[in-house]
């Protein structure tokens, strides 16, 4: 006797449960054929199992007429029928039919109970969810978790759990959000596969929304490949639209053509919610491409009447705060023409993206109509509104990439107050931009031994693999992915660092120092000079800069590895005359303002590569670059003397030992650790209990997330992450690394880099170069550094005196207060 319909029908259904389609579909096709005479009930339940692998394999259709068939069938059970109507309700909610799925499932949670129950209230989230009900969802999606947990069904129970992630994704919540789908994910990525996937693409939402758009598009792009193979093409499809929404924050032109793909896709699969949102996203970066004003590739902005359509696509398939976006966009597009468009009510309770965007849009209108003042306040507002959202996060990665969500806003602000000429205003949107990541004080995060670890296994695998293996390696991202989640999750708010005005500024400052405060904005580069008894704004030639700044990283390393023979005079002379041009171009505009005083400058994230020591003007000048003109002023009470002092060399640097013994032979009891004594702990150690700590080690920058670079050591790699777990951190850093000076540029103003990873820890300057400087010159250089400071010299003054003395011209220069 051969299997049962039954026993298909069960076999078939736990392989749809594992996201065995292809299985599932083959064994459902059997129990069909058998069930001829085997009862109402049976065939009504294989019909509603099949319907959902139709369903999950591209064939909604055809998937929705086998529901209605199967709830229409006579003789069928009251359990039955509630399966049949929640099978039917899923099908509802894919196609964006929220008010019929919701109907549905609510007929099925009445009549069912146990594992059924759970099963159809967990789906009844998903629809309250896309509604942004999210009291309703989480109320459902914790009443399935007790049932689940009650019938011992502990993969339901994780996958509820990770639903929970998600509604606290849509609520902005992101660290909770990170935690509860850490949590599921194991039991999840147990089952299948695809389930694992499915886990991966929400979560790379949560990376995307934190503004980590790299590692969010390498996630997608691996569960795309994965749900692709077990042909989910409605899963495909949604990876490639969170895609295409993570491409449209750096690379519209991409962006579009994956949106269309996406919304191309979903059309074929019936789901026209889906396709309206994809639409959305193609318009959107149609828009930024068009606003980008690229001349290699010209891009019109998308019409009003794409944008009203789509608009209302969205309204009708019960996304009112996408559909209210697509309107934005549509006003910022017609400002562009110079049509004024009359702006749609944002709810207070509205995704705090939707709201910032409003603000954008607000300013953008004002400054449209010549209304300066009302574009700074609307541009003020929604920054305000980010920082409370940024307030809950202490991470430093997670802060600055949060700062994705108001370059806009940055933007719009600057551009506003320059309109102004006022150096008080513009001055004070030169602190908001820096502020947008500054104004969290750090928290040290608990002792975690796991952390630990996975530091430790990260170390390993960074001394055996190459530089391409380490970005690529599975066991790598793994780790990266367990250490930042831990961080985050470990990492509570700290406290807000107020801005200060442009008046007070001016009180703090003596007749030595001159403040200078370059602002970049989408329409100028501006510079705001300040001293004890004047202030002004003066323009700078923005393309001038560019031109001389394009090649100039690859000059500084050329002359740093020619520094002798027949070529060297040539790659002088190249290098001498860019500097003389960034000169011109920077600072000769306010020479006659600052005379010969030492200079404390903020700079935006492009500017952030330039040796400014290096620039003829700055030549033995001592100066410091300020993370923010408030931190500068309220720390320099605060300084200490550099009483302990400490010194470590990494391995494989020629004059590294040389360089940390003669520059520890001018202090009083040093301490040094050199050969396998420079051990990861054994310096993490050494700079919780110095004042000064002086590293000379190779580095390593990682342009993806900064806090995995770092300079190498006896037993590996330490990472911007261990410095996080300092629990008191030295006043004064020396970072005589190759490239540990380099920042990664980050939504505009964020310059992120091993530099910013010491001062956001709470240290206080840190001496650093942007670019590759020889051991001969750097070992040299930095002892007559260390003469000064030990004679109680600021870093800014010791190292401006060193180049003075040894006649040395270098990339290092001091960041953080300096003096």
């Amino acid at each position: 006797m051969g299997t049962s319909a039954r026993e298909l029908y069960e076999r078939g259904r736990d392989a749809s449960n594992t996201q065995r389609y292809a299985a599932a579909r083959r064994l459902l096709e059997r129990a069909a054929e058998r069930a001829t005479d085997a009862g109402v009930d049976l065939q009504s339940r294989i019909a509603g199992t099949m319907a959902y692998v139709l369903a999950q394999t591209g064939e909604p259709a055809r998937a929705e007429a086998l529901c209605r068939d199967a709830l229409d069938r006579e003789g069928a059970s009251a359990e039955t029928q509630a399966i049949i109507a929640g099978q039917l309700g899923v099908l509802f909610t894919r196609s964006g039919r929220l008010d019929d799925a919701e109907k549905m499932l609510t007929r099925a949670i009445d009549g069912l109970d146990s594992i059924a129950r759970a099963n159809c209230l967990l789906n009844r989230s998903v629809v309250h969810m896309h509604r942004r009900a999210f009291s309703a969802c989480s109320a459902d999606l914790e009443q399935a978790i007790v049932l689940y947990e009650a019938e011992g069904d502990v993969g339901a129970a994780a996958e509820a759990r990770h639903n929970l992630g998600y509604t606290a994704l849509l609520r902005g919540d992101l660290i909770e959000a990170l935690e509860l789908m850490a949590q599921s994910r194991p039991v999840i990525a147990a089952s299948s596969r695809e389930g694992a996937a499915m886990s991966d693409l929400d979560r790379a939402e949560v990376l995307r929304d934190a503004g980590l758009v790299d590692e969010a598009e390498h996630l997608l792009a691996s569960v795309a490949a994965t749900f692709g193979a077990s042909r989910m093409r409605q899963a495909q499809a949604e990876s490639e639209y969170h895609l295409a929404r993570s491409l449209l924050r750096h690379d519209p032109l991409r962006a579009q053509r994956v949106a269309k793909a996406a919304a191309r896709r979903f059309r074929t699969l019936g789901a026209d919610s889906w396709a309206a949102r994809s639409d959305a996203i193609r318009l959107d970066a149609q828009l930024a491409a068009a606003l980008a004003g690229d001349s290699a590739r010209t891009t019109a902005a998308p019409s009003a009447a794409e944008f009203q359509a789509t608009a209302e696509a969205l309204k009708a398939c019960g996304f009112p705060a996408e559909a209210t976006a697509v309107r934005l966009s549509a006003i910022l597009a017609a400002g562009e023409r110079g049509v004024d468009e009359r702006m749609p009510r944002v709810a207070r309770d509205s995704p705090t993206p939707l709201r910032l965007r409003a603000s954008e849009v607000r300013a953008a209108r004002a400054r449209a109509k010549g209304r300066s003042a009302e574009a700074r306040r609307h541009a003020a507002h929604g920054l305000d509104l980010l920082s409370d959202w940024q307030r809950s996060f202490g991470a430093l990665d997670l802060q600055a990439s949060l700062a994705m969500h108001g370059t806009g806003l940055i933007f719009r602000g600057l551009s506003a107050a320059a309109d102004s000429r006022d150096p008080r205003i513009l001055f004070d949107w030169s602190e908001r931009a820096r502020h947008l990541s500054q104004q969290v004080a750090p928290v040290r995060p608990p002792r975690d031994p796991q952390l630990a670890d996975d530091l430790a296994e990260l170390r390993m695998l960074r001394t055996d693999l190459s530089g391409s293996e380490w970005t690529t390696d599975t066991n790598v991202r793994t780790l990266r992915d367990r250490v930042r989640d831990r961080q985050w999750t470990a990492t509570g708010a700290g406290d807000t660092r107020p801005r200060i005005t442009l008046d007070e500024l001016r009180t703090t400052l003596d007749e030595q120092t001159a403040v200078l405060s370059y602002v970049f904005s989408s329409d100028a580069l501006l510079c705001v000079v300040t001293t004890a008894d004047d202030s002004r704004i003066v323009n700078l030639d923005r393309a001038a800069v560019r031109r001389a700044s394009d090649g100039l990283r690859a000059d500084l390393d050329v002359s740093a590895s020619i520094p002798r023979g027949p070529m060297a005079a040539v790659v002088a002379r190249a290098l001498d005359d860019r500097l003389l041009r960034l000169d011109d171009a920077l600072l000769a505009p306010v020479r006659a303002a600052i005379g010969t005083r030492r200079l404390v400058l903020t700079v935006p994230g492009f500017l952030g590569g330039i040796p400014w020591g290096m620039l003829p003007t700055m030549l033995s000048r001592p100066f410091t670059l300020a993370t923010s003109m408030s931190r500068w002023v309220q720390e320099r009470p605060a300084s200490r003397p550099l009483r302990s002092v400490g010194f470590a060399s990494g391995p494989r640097v020629p004059r590294a030992v040389e360089e940390v013994q003669a520059a520890a032979s001018v202090w009083r009891d040093p301490t040094v650790l050199t050969g396998d004594d420079a051990r990861v702990d054994a310096v993490t150690d050494l700079a919780g209990r110095v004042d000064l700590l002086h590293i000379a080690a190779h580095g390593h920058h990682a342009v993806d997330n900064p806090l995995f670079a770092g300079f190498e050591l006896a037993d590996g790699t330490l990472f911007g992450y261990d410095i996080d777990l300092i629990p008191r951190v030295p006043d004064t850093v020396v970072l005589s690394a190759c490239e540990l000076g380099h920042s990664s540029v980050r939504w505009g103003e964020e310059a992120l880099g091993m530099t910013r990873v010491w001062l956001h820890a709470g240290t206080r300057s840190v001496i650093a170069a942007p670019a590759v400087v020889s051991d001969d010159v750097a070992s040299t250089l930095l002892a007559a550094v260390h003469q000064c400071l030990s004679r109680g010299e600021s870093p800014a003054v010791s190292l401006a005196a060193a180049s003075a003395a040894t006649g040395h011209r270098t990339p290092f220069q001091c960041h953080g207060s300096g003096f």
